[in-house]
């Protein structure tokens, strides 16, 4: 099986990323990825990636009153009558409701990524549960993983989760991987901070932005190792748990 990585959202190919049975796999630790995982661990209803605030306000008329959460931020700051996308505190909010999500990287980069044979959401809240659903697919798959990045930027975060999967992969798989130079970067990274994980996420540039806004909390949420061991998937453009793999873990 061979595995890739593309190390920010604006190496996306849509077009490509329609070919040859490619699975992707879209990770945006800080904190796309991370929030939608722990929105499906909480119960919500379902949760919709969208390109930008503007169609998150267009969706979210088609839904009642109490029935949606509308969530987001552009360029990390907050957007005016959106709850901040941050897991905790949606975790409050969100069971049994769908949450239309907006975010500069993340969400961008899942909507890239929707012509992929099969779309993974991960983070190292689930990469394990997500590297034991690769290994379900065809040897002749190709795994693309796919770092979100911040703004046309290599976001340290998401490399080293990405490396977190790719060494769930590594260690759970019994037949060897061919791993692209890329994918080998962020395996050894991670192998090389595996129990280091809130110190990697905090000194990254947008860790350091939430240290100066006083995020902690959400630094150390984020950082949680398999903490929701859920598969989460992007099917018909909605997040939603994957009930075969549920099914198993519970």
């Amino acid at each position: 099986m061979k595995v890739h990585l593309l190390l920010k959202k604006e190496e996306i190919h849509s077009e490509k990323m329609a070919e040859n049975n490619k699975i992707a796999v879209v990770l945006d630790v800080l904190l796309a990825t991370t929030t939608i995982v722990s929105a499906l661990y909480q119960r919500a209803k379902d949760v919709i990636p969208v390109k930008d605030h503007k169609e998150a306000r267009e969706l979210s008329k088609m839904f009642q009153k109490g029935d949606y959460l509308l969530a987001g931020e552009l360029h990390a700051k907050p957007i005016d009558g959106f709850l901040y996308p941050s897991p905790l505190l949606l975790s409050r909010q969100v069971q049994g409701k769908t949450l239309i999500l907006s975010t500069t990287n993340g969400t961008v980069a899942l909507r890239k990524t929707a012509g992929a044979q099969k779309v993974y959401i991960s983070s190292l809240l689930n990469n394990t549960a997500t590297a034991k659903a690769l290994l379900h697919h065809n040897s002749s798959s190709t795994i693309v993983i796919i770092c979100s990045g911040n703004s046309g930027e290599v976001s340290l975060e998401d490399v080293y989760g990405a490396g977190h999967l790719i060494t769930a992969l590594v260690e759970l798989g019994g037949e060897p991987l061919q791993l692209s130079d890329a994918a080998q970067t962020a395996y050894y990274l991670y192998k090389g901070n595996r129990q280091n994980a809130y110190q990697v996420l905090q000194s990254s540039y947008v860790g350091n932005l939430f240290a100066r806004y006083g995020l902690f909390d959400d630094l150390d949420f984020a950082s949680a190792v398999d903490a929701a061991p859920v598969v989460a998937v992007l099917k018909d453009g909605k997040a939603t748990i994957e009930q075969a793999h549920a099914q198993q873990q519970s």
